[in-house]
């Protein structure tokens, strides 16, 4: 309990330092109106607040965000298992991989608005896009990290090709598959404000944009700050599942 408190704290005190400097920084060293402090930006997300308006963009892009990272996870994890596993899957797929895994997702806006209309279904793409390489990466890396004493072991124990998979490989590999969606998730975040930055009706993206438009200093800080608190948090959640549901695999983590 007072880890956790002391855990807490630091993080309270990490921000107000965040913000005493920003408040600092706007107040003696940048000191115009396109750099404003921390409390006409604090006001005016009460005023989106009691409007009902970063609710709503905080939850469009929060919806579209885990509805493809969660698709693109379900899809680079098995991809990732195969190449790591098996050669010729390897050999197969490891082009397709290396290829597109160097086209930004940012790059695919485009097409994706073409494909599937400026709808949901081309926001959640470009995430799910922009997820499912860096698993696969990950995956297959983990897989390749087994040590080779281990299956060595399992094998001489008797285990057959599928036991050294599911209660060898596969545990050893669950902290590489969770480490590389806590990366894909920070890509998730980047490409959705892209995305709604190009088309979209509603989200903080579309919030960035209008407020650029019109000048709306305020209205760019908070949508910042937003993202910034929002990956911070989905982080922090993260990290908790990967102890309740991984830390047997790896306790350090």
């Amino acid at each position: 309990m007072n880890s956790r408190a002391a855990t807490i704290g630091g993080y309270i005190a990490g921000f107000a330092l965040l913000f005493l400097i920003w408040h600092l920084a706007a107040l003696y060293l940048v000191r115009s109106v396109l750099f404003p402090s921390p409390f006409p930006v604090f006001e005016r997300a009460v005023v989106l607040i009691e409007d009902g308006l970063l609710q709503e963009a905080v939850i469009a892009s929060m919806r579209r965000i885990l509805q493809g990272f969660l698709l693109g996870s379900a899809l680079g994890i098995p991809i990732g298992l195969a190449l790591g596993s098996f050669r010729p899957v390897r050999l197969l797929l490891e082009p397709w991989t290396e290829f597109f895994r160097f086209i930004p997702a940012v790059a695919m806006i485009t097409v994706a608005v073409i494909w599937f209309g400026i709808g949901e279904e081309s926001k959640i793409f470009l995430i799910a896009y922009t997820t499912v390489f860096v698993v696969i990466i990950a995956t297959a890396a983990g897989v390749g990290a087994v040590g080779k004493d281990k299956i060595r072991a399992a094998q001489c124990l008797g285990a057959s090709k599928f036991q050294v998979f599911a209660l060898v490989a596969l545990p050893a590999t669950v902290p590489y598959i969770l480490t590389g969606m806590r990366l894909a998730m920070a890509n998730a975040f980047v490409t959705i404000v892209a995305a709604e930055l190009v088309a979209s009706n509603d989200g903080l993206g579309k919030l960035l944009w209008d407020a650029r438009l019109f000048m709306q200093v305020e209205d760019i800080f908070v949508a910042l700050i937003s993202l910034g608190l929002l990956g911070f948090a989905t982080d922090r959640a993260f990290r908790l599942l990967i102890r309740a549901f991984a830390g047997r695999f790896n306790p350090t983590m």
